[in-house]
């Protein structure tokens, strides 16, 4: 039996099993994806203390490096389902069993859609939520980006290195995001801002996107577009009385949830400020409440 083990290997889970370790715990960290989480759909983080203009691939290729530096051991099965009363909680996984005394859940968040009635047919046939895995597929064409905040500033940023031209759809009069980066999309000659717009309607010829209909009518040929309008917390595998109404875990200051030995850290939370800063700080923290409570 593990003493900790923690489902999802973003930052804070690291963080976490690292404290752990430190701690001389027995853990294990379990994702269904690469370590790194959402890193590894980053291009460039800038704010991150110690690492300015790191990769978001290169950041998770750190935690990794670390992880196996540490002898932290870690699984790459999805979890399907977990026991969490007594005091032996059970992680089920596609392939494998596995019994705790304590189970932290690092679960983040995953990209919204805009609801369109064929937009998930054409997910991976012009429609991505991930410019850094699917940029190379619109080299030289035309595309466009939705939203408002840091995600979307950063993409089409990033995708100027590649398309001919980036349409930035946005349903408001401004932005949400960090104002230097608000500077260098309105300063870059490849990126077309279009205001107070959305996108009505997706237009595919044999199965592909070809172009979007705006709500004021316009229709703009492009070959992709790239969703970033917000995300919605992983908590499908949690029980809904440990949710609130918006699906994120409910915690105390402890980040301890209302079941004894069952813990939530990271962007699976309700919280004012999501920065890898944050969720790394999160993980450091649930360790310490751990080890107060043995």
């Amino acid at each position: 039996m593990y003493d900790i083990i923690i489902v999802g290997m973003g930052i804070s889970g690291i963080t976490a099993a690292i404290y752990a370790k430190r701690s001389n715990l027995n853990v294990l960290l379990i994702d269904k994806s690469a370590p790194g989480g959402m890193l590894n759909k980053i291009d460039s983080i800038s704010n991150y203390p110690g690492l300015p203009n790191i990769s978001g691939p290169d950041f998770a290729i750190n935690l990794l490096n670390q992880l196996n530096d540490l002898e932290i051991p870690y699984k790459i099965e999805e979890v399907i389902s977990l026991k969490l009363k007594g005091p032996k909680k059970i992680v089920k996984t596609t392939n494998n069993e596995y019994t705790t005394k304590n189970i932290i859940l690092a679960l983040g968040r995953t990209p919204k859609f805009l609801g369109l009635k064929n937009e998930q047919e054409l997910l991976g046939h012009g429609v991505s939520t991930c410019a850094m895995c699917d940029a190379f597929f619109y080299r030289n064409k035309e595309v466009a980006v939705v939203g408002t905040g840091n995600s979307a500033l950063q993409e089409s940023l990033f995708l100027t290195k590649v398309v001919s031209k980036v349409y930035l759809i946005n349903r408001r009069d401004g932005f949400r995001g960090d104002a230097y980066l608000v500077d260098q999309v309105k300063n870059n000659p490849k990126i077309e801002i279009i205001y107070k717009a959305n996108i009505a309607s997706l237009n595919s010829e044999a199965g592909k996107l070809d172009s979007i209909t705006l709500d004021n009518g316009d229709t703009i040929n492009i070959a992709g577009v790239f969703i970033y309008i917000g995300y919605t917390p992983d908590t499908k595998i949690v029980d809904s009385k440990l949710l609130n109404e918006n699906g994120y875990i409910k915690v105390n200051k402890k980040l301890a949830t209302s079941i004894k030995g069952v813990y939530a850290i990271g962007d699976c939370l309700n919280k004012d400020i999501y920065q890898l800063i944050t969720a790394a700080s999160d993980g450091a923290i649930v360790i310490n409440n751990i080890e107060k409570t043995k």
